[in-house]
């Protein structure tokens, strides 16, 4: 490569510098940006947050030096979209916790094993032989016996749940009426025969429990069987069944989150699947070190996420997107004594380079590019990068 025709004063050694600072009014979030969160899965580790200077690999020496003395090879100036990126611990696992508190009145003579799925209309644990029955409903908790008749909220949550399970159909029972008619009591009674209890086409307190949910996961049974099933007594911990990864955000970063943002999750074989930030907290939490708010991310294909439960997570979430910038790799850099920055730019033809000044704004670390600009930096040039 034959040297460059600018004076070399100004590029000499300098300690690589931290990225820069943005120029106020130059970075914007992009308004219809499309982000995505790329959510790399370790079974393991789950280290504090990674945050590398973007511009270690930066040159810092004489451009005549990097044409003349080393190896170099030619990259181009790109014009596209970049991303920025930080590093963040999460927990894989399942979604919601919830408690089963029981209503009925006896002794426990059968509880489910930590780790079963309970389905809608199956028994969750049984009293004195009689199984409790676990209905999707989250407006009002049991606290009365149900009968043909009787009006309100609870009424209303099991005409939905009955029409749900299929003992009904939406012209039969109408899953938004809150009275209990000829049909609910029908519909009752086949969901009594099918679970093994007297048809009775009245639901007494404590033969069903509600819960926000199509089913439940087994986390803890806090009930011994054999022992007293009092009204009020917690018997059986769960969660949903959906999975989830949950991130601690740095609350000043709540503003580069929002809901319906795409992710990737790339798990420990490499092997990946599509994702989307389902909820941002709004209530922060005081730590040690820093307050946080919950972020957390549905994973849009949840078998791919295989079984883990609290399975501690590394998250990379993009903070920033711009589009239609120039970008060179960070290696084009050189450090200038007097601060700030340049890229050794091949002139036409080839014969020989020249020092434009750049101006360094968003990093994309997963690229391993920068984005810049300069009065005379145009994409398609090329630039001179360090050789292997």
């Amino acid at each position: 490569m034959a040297t460059t025709e600018i004076p070399t004063e100004g590029a000499q050694s300098a300690p690589p510098p931290e990225e820069p600072e943005r120029r106020p009014g130059t970075r914007r979030r992009h308004r219809g940006r499309t982000a995505a969160v790329v959510v790399a899965l370790v079974a393991a580790g789950g280290a504090g947050a990674i945050f590398a200077n973007p511009f270690d690999s930066a040159r810092s020496q004489d451009p005549a030096a990097s044409s003349q003395d080393t190896a170099t090879n030619t990259a181009k100036v790109t014009k596209g979209t970049l991303s920025s990126r930080t590093q963040q611990n999460g927990t894989l696992g399942y979604a919601g916790s919830y408690d089963v508190v029981n209503k009925a009145s006896g002794t426990v003579t059968r509880v489910p094993a930590v780790g079963q799925v309970i389905r809608q209309g199956k028994p969750l644990y049984w009293v004195d032989g009689e199984p409790v029955i676990l209905l999707k409903g989250a407006r009002t908790p049991v606290y009365r016996a149900l009968e043909r008749g009787d009006e309100g909220e609870d009424v209303k949550q099991l005409n939905a749940a009955l029409v749900e399970l299929g003992y009904a159909t939406d012209e039969q029972i109408d899953p938004d009426s809150d009275y209990f008619s000829r049909q609910t009591r029908w519909a009752l009674k086949k969901l009594q025969d099918d679970v093994g209890v007297e048809e009775t086409g009245k639901l007494s307190l404590g033969q069903a429990l509600f819960l926000p949910v199509d089913e439940i996961r087994v986390t803890s049974v806090d009930a011994v069987i054999g022992g007293s099933a009092a009204p009020g007594k917690p018997i059986i911990q769960g969660s949903s069944t959906g999975r989830q990864v949950t991130v601690e955000l740095n609350a000043s970063q709540q503003s580069d989150v929002k809901v319906g943002d795409k992710v990737t999750i790339t798990m420990p074989d490499d092997t990946s699947t599509p994702g989307v930030v389902s909820s941002v907290g709004k209530v922060a939490k005081q730590g040690e070190n820093k307050t946080t708010i919950d972020v957390t991310i549905k994973p849009t294909k949840p078998k791919v996420t295989g079984r883990l439960d609290k399975a501690p997570v590394q998250v990379a979430i993009v903070s920033d997107t711009v589009k239609d910038v120039l970008s060179v790799p960070v290696d084009a850099l050189l450090a200038l004594a007097g601060g700030g920055y340049a890229v050794e730019v091949v002139k036409a033809g080839g014969t020989a380079t020249e020092l434009i000044p750049v101006e360094t704004r968003l990093f994309d670390g997963s690229a391993g590019r920068v984005e810049v600009s300069g009065d005379r930096l145009r994409a398609g040039q090329d630039v001179v990068v360090p050789g292997s």
